[in-house]
């Protein structure tokens, strides 16, 4: 690649330029400051209320400093790796730059990729699409759909549900000691789940795959916005995670780690950007030679846009402090469960017990009520959102709720009626920019629909449930 200007590559560093560190004492800590905090909706009994963004765990706010960042790149867009023009080399620069970022804040190994990706669905169903031939996957039936269903391709041996992390440990090594050991094996598991935000013992399962001849990828969609995230501390083989959930909603996701595997598979995606030399034979076929960098995935023109703000992100978050952050999370999750430990209505979600370590996802039901009323009425009549279903975690939530694996539910909300019992939960799921009274209205609103009922009428249309406006 030739040199790029000295002006382009002053102005990238410029746009890629720090903010200043939030404060020091935990106890102080204010939330970052997220898009879409001043934003007032109706209600349906009448008046306005600031919205109160509870369902992170879905796709979180667009960090400030992440609009900012984008909005100051905005007027310099250009082609990447492609042009030899001012605003492409710039471009070319940022995006580079950015996946240095990444690299850096996921303290990535020598040689290891950063592939950029649309999300943590593409990551895992492209590292599907490089695994050699008779590799035998395992994975718990507790994941995200994301991580459970891209290989299908392999040979998959599913794990049950454990009850705690060292039975998971022990699970996974009692599966990886059956198989045959000269045949290549990749476990994945997720870092925290999207169900009950509880941490995986992520160290010991990495420990346990390598005793065993295998390899691990990290599904850290859940866990990257909310803890820090170390390649070489976990010693995982690669990480997958999503820039909608890391406050950079953009539509771009990262898959980072080992090189061989990915560069011995055929791209991802055949295509310009993936190829680096391309020629007609005699016979009238094409010969391609393929990159051996994460270009090699990186077909088409790539997100730039999202790709950037990933790496806005990941700086933001590290200014700021992960002790700080990760400090002021429990303080509010302890807030929420306390609260939702009041009403006795109300069943938590988990799978470790109350104990465990979690990041700010909390899904539980309510005796009495299907859960999609309940979340249709803290939203039309408290201004709340949050998320009811099984969370594209079916075989997860099914388990939690004690229900029959045959039993119906979707991954939004069933086909029940306001009253009548749902296989599906509420969750509720905040992060680095969720205000205090935030949760102190979800918890009011929790405690005053189970004692007082809904104030309006609901039902159900095109699977949902939704106000019933005559």
């Amino acid at each position: 690649m030739s040199a790029r200007p000295d002006a382009a590559t002053a102005t990238a560093a410029t746009l890629v330029e720090t903010a200043p560190a939030g404060p020091a004492d935990p106890c102080c800590a204010a939330p970052l400051p997220v898009l879409g905090r001043d934003v007032t909706v109706p209600l349906v009994t009448g008046g306005e209320v600031t919205y109160a963004a509870l369902d992170y765990a879905a796709s979180a706010p667009a960090l400030q400093r992440v609009w900012d960042d984008v909005a100051a790149y905005a007027p310099y867009y250009g082609s990447v790796h492609r042009g030899a023009g001012y605003l492409s080399q710039l471009s070319t620069d940022l995006f580079e730059n950015s996946r240095a970022t990444v690299a850096e804040f996921l303290d990535c190994r020598p040689g290891d990729q950063v592939v950029f990706t649309r999300s943590t669905t593409d990551s895992l169903n492209l590292l599907a699409a490089t695994l050699p031939a008779d590799c035998q996957v395992f994975v718990f039936e507790t994941e995200h759909h994301a991580s459970l269903l891209p290989w299908r391709d392999a040979r998959v041996t599913y794990l049950n549900a454990p009850r705690t992390p060292g039975q998971a440990v022990a699970t996974l090594e009692r599966a990886l000691a059956d198989r045959d050991p000269y045949d290549p094996a990749l476990v994945c598991v997720t870092g925290a789940s999207n169900v009950t935000g509880e941490l995986w013992p992520v160290k010991e399962l990495a420990a346990a795959a390598h005793a065993h001849g295998a390899r691990i990828v990290l599904d850290a969609a859940q866990l990257a916005p909310h803890h820090p995230v170390s390649v070489q501390d976990l010693d995982v083989d690669w990480i997958a995670f999503s820039g909608h959930k890391l406050y950079a909603p953009f539509g771009s996701g990262v898959l980072a780690g080992r090189a061989d595997w990915l560069q011995d598979s055929e791209p991802y995606l055949a295509g310009g950007g993936a190829s680096r030399k391309v020629a007609r034979r005699a016979d009238g076929g094409v010969d391609v030679e393929w990159h051996t960098t994460a270009a090699r995935h990186e077909a088409g023109s790539p997100n730039v846009i999202g790709v950037y703000s990933i790496a806005s992100a990941c700086k933001a978050l590290t200014e700021a402090g992960f002790d700080q952050l990760v400090a002021r999370e429990r303080h509010l999750i302890a807030k929420v469960r306390a609260g939702l430990a009041e009403v006795p209505e109300v069943r938590v979600l988990s799978l470790f017990g109350d104990d465990a370590p979690r990041v700010g996802v909390i899904s539980f039901v309510v005796e009495g009520w299907n859960s999609s009323h309940f979340a249709a009425a803290l939203s039309a009549e408290y201004g709340i959102g949050v998320r009811d279903g099984l969370f594209c975690a079916h075989p997860l939530v099914r388990t939690l709720l004690g229900s029959d694996p045959q039993d119906p539910g979707e991954c939004g909300a069933p086909e029940a009626a306001p009253g009548e019992r749902s296989l599906n939960a509420i969750r509720v799921s905040f992060g680095a920019g969720t205000p205090d009274e935030h949760v102190e209205r979800f918890v009011g609103a929790v405690k005053e629909l189970v004692r007082d009922g809904a104030q309006w009428k609901y039902r159900t249309e095109d699977g949902r449930c939704v106000p019933d406006r005559g």
